[in-house]
């Protein structure tokens, strides 16, 4: 890689790791921070991370301004997040199972510090699949239609996928993704729902939102990132992982049954590339042994050569999408680990069918990948 690609990077990164180093950043740098963290959905976090380390005042005040507005924004999502879930828990509350909240909702719902800072797109649920129904009758009811009309996508999602077809409302434009498994019911790993549900945690007792269990949240945000195969936001996702693991990483017992968690939902491969590049890029303080553990009980470390050409595709493409940080390997390893993300998902006559659809209609009509 060049050297301005490296350093750009390393000083996103070295903010990240620590806020209290950017007072000593110069303008040159901030102009690289500015345009990669607004490349990776990460602006208004290091502006929470200034403010609660204390730093605030000390930066210059022509980046603080592009801080300043992305943290706005995030405030502002924040706010019709919450008024979105008193929505969404009213419309569900009488179906009589729970929902759960997943990935930025869930943060925000659950007043992680994670949450601080962090741009959300739309809101995400678990239910079990036998009150998906009920669910989406519930949901079009409440205002919330089908985005996704062609015949093809909607036997895409509904056969195949772990979710319903996305739907957005159609007065308030806010979109829910309503999700009965972590992954396709195609993909070669399935974490049970069930289980998955049996831990889960009310958020309040007259409610019917919950989130999922701590070692849950992070085999999650495991398996979305490194099973998904689409990275445009991938360093925002290790971002939402180190959160996770610092905060959770205090509770006792949380770091010795990580492993036996991941084990039993078939998740200790998301969780071993998660921990390796969450170590690599932000010096998560995960225990030595761990990762050696989860190895040792599930072999989840890839062979030598598979592990050289996956770190070779991942340390490109969780990059932010950026000139500043790609050299001319990174399509290759974004384009790599696309195809990867899609084999995971499905057996090899559907991913072919489904890529061959894709690529002969996507100039009219986007299949959803």
């Amino acid at each position: 890689m060049k050297a301005i690609q490296t350093a750009a990077f390393e000083l996103l990164l070295a903010a990240l790791r620590d806020p209290a180093v950017l007072p000593g950043y110069s303008s040159q740098d901030w102009d690289q921070i500015i345009r990669l963290g607004r490349s990776a959905d990460l602006l208004a976090r290091l502006a929470a991370l200034a403010q609660q380390t204390g730093v605030w005042e000390c930066l210059l005040a022509a980046p603080r301004r592009h801080l300043s507005s992305a943290l706005r924004l995030a405030q502002r999502q924040r706010r019709e997040l919450d008024f979105e879930l008193e929505h969404v828990g009213e419309a569900l509350a009488g179906n009589g199972v729970p929902v759960v909240l997943l990935k930025g909702a869930a943060y925000a719902a659950a007043g992680l510090d994670l949450a601080r800072g962090r741009l959300l797109s739309d809101i995400d649920i678990l239910v079990p699949r036998v009150a998906l129904p009920a669910a989406e009758q519930a949901l079009l009811l409440s205002g919330w239609v089908t985005t996704k009309r062609d015949a093809y996508d909607q036997r895409y999602y509904r056969t195949w996928m772990h979710e319903l077809p996305p739907m957005r409302h159609v007065r308030r434009g806010t979109a829910i993704d309503v999700h009965h498994a972590l992954l396709p019911l195609t993909a070669r790993l399935h974490p049970s729902t069930d289980l998955l549900l049996a831990r889960a945690r009310r958020l309040r007792p007259d409610s019917c939102l919950h989130v999922l269990a701590p070692h849950d949240m992070v085999l999650h945000s495991a398996a979305h990132l490194m099973h998904e195969g689409e990275f445009e936001r991938g360093l925002r996702g290790l971002v939402d992982l180190d959160a996770l693991l610092r905060e959770f990483g205090s509770q006792p017992g949380f770091w010795s049954d990580l492993v036996p968690r991941a084990v039993e939902l078939e998740l200790s491969r998301p969780l071993f590339y998660a921990l390796r590049y969450s170590i690599d890029f932000l010096a998560t303080p995960v225990p030595p042994a761990l990762l050696g553990s989860l190895v040792q009980a599930s072999g989840a470390q890839p062979g030598r050569w598979s592990l050289c050409w996956m770190d070779m595709a991942f340390r490109r493409a969780l990059r932010p999408v950026n000139p500043l940080v790609a050299d001319r390997w990174t399509p290759l390893a974004r384009a790599f680990l696309y195809l990867r993300g899609h084999w995971l998902r499905m057996p090899p006559g559907l991913l072919l069918m489904h890529l061959s659809r894709k690529a002969l209609f996507s100039h009219h009509s986007p299949v959803p990948a």
